[in-house]
């Protein structure tokens, strides 16, 4: 009778199988790693730019190629006209967007230095010019609004925007503008109100990621009375900012400014653009900088 025990797999066979499985194990794994997302950048289908360091959100352009259009008054509906600054490329896709008013008795060139800084970042940015330059905030709030929706439509960045990402900045009441626009469309991504003047303290219905930028020596709209009770009336589960900006006065937006550049750039990105690579700029808070006197955060972000 024969034996049912099969014989012994001679030593050349078993090394044939064996490289015949590490073949076949490796195939699966490269297959996999082909499948794979690739790049965080299409993780987060928003990041525009390379990774930013101090230097790329200090400088006065950023990587992007800009170009701008004008918006006559006349061809403007509910706010004043303006200028409209945006990338030249698309090939990162398309861009969020910002409009920004300025303040009392003030025209759009006192805060058109923010325009190409703005743009070369990765943004579409709208600089406007008020009805009247003495507008009150919740006019200069609505024009905001009024303006993001001349921007969305306008023939020569329509393609090159994303309307679901949209944000607004302002200078003093222009400032108190934004908080306006904030609470009016709560769909907005982002508000940047730069020494800010409102005579309601109370924004706790405000639902927009706010980064509150004050001047210490802020005679018009000292801090005290502004700037920190409008953050402070933020809700407190709201990613939020307070920047101080050390010595300076009320009109420290009217002119190229490295901090409030810096700070509006990382705020920016990190909730228009929804890029984390931001985060450090913002959390944990600054410190060392002799430019700023006081930065509060509700770190981390979320």
């Amino acid at each position: 009778m024969r034996s049912t025990l099969s014989r012994p797999t001679p030593p050349r066979s078993r090394l044939r199988r064996a490289l015949t499985s590490a073949v076949l194990t490796l195939g699966l794994v490269a297959g996999s790693l082909a499948a794979a997302p690739a790049a965080s950048g299409q993780e987060n289908p928003y990041e525009r730019g390379p990774a930013p360091t101090e230097r790329s959100i200090e400088a006065l352009r950023g990587p992007f190629s800009t170009s701008s259009t004008n918006v006559p008054r006349l061809a403007a509906s509910g706010f004043g006209g303006g200028t409209i600054y945006y990338p030249t490329s698309t090939a990162e896709g398309t861009f969020g967007a910002v409009a920004i008013s300025p303040g009392y008795t003030a025209l759009e060139s006192s805060i058109s230095w923010l325009g190409h800084r703005l743009a070369s970042q990765g943004f579409i940015v709208f600089t406007i010019d008020t009805i009247t330059t003495l507008d009150q905030p919740a006019s200069r709030g609505r024009q905001l609004l009024a303006a993001l929706d001349h921007l969305v439509d306008h023939r020569s960045v329509r393609d090159r925007i994303d309307p679901t990402r949209l944000g607004v900045i302002g200078h003093s009441m222009g400032g108190g503008g934004t908080l306006e626009a904030a609470s009016n469309r709560p769909s907005l991504k982002a508000a940047v109100p730069l020494t800010g003047w409102h005579l309601s303290k109370n924004w706790s219905d405000v639902q927009v990621p706010t980064l509150v930028v004050g001047a210490e020596n802020d005679s018009i709209a000292s801090v005290t009375l502004h700037s920190k009770p409008f953050y402070n009336s933020l809700p407190s589960t709201l990613n939020k900012a307070y920047l101080e900006l050390a010595g300076a006065s009320h009109f420290a937006p009217n002119i190229s400014n490295t901090t409030i550049a810096k700070y509006t750039i990382s705020w920016l990105k990190r909730f228009i653009d929804d890029d984390t690579r931001y985060e450090q700029f913002l959390c944990p808070a600054p410190s060392g900088d002799r430019d700023i006197s006081e930065y509060r955060d509700t770190c981390p972000h979320s």
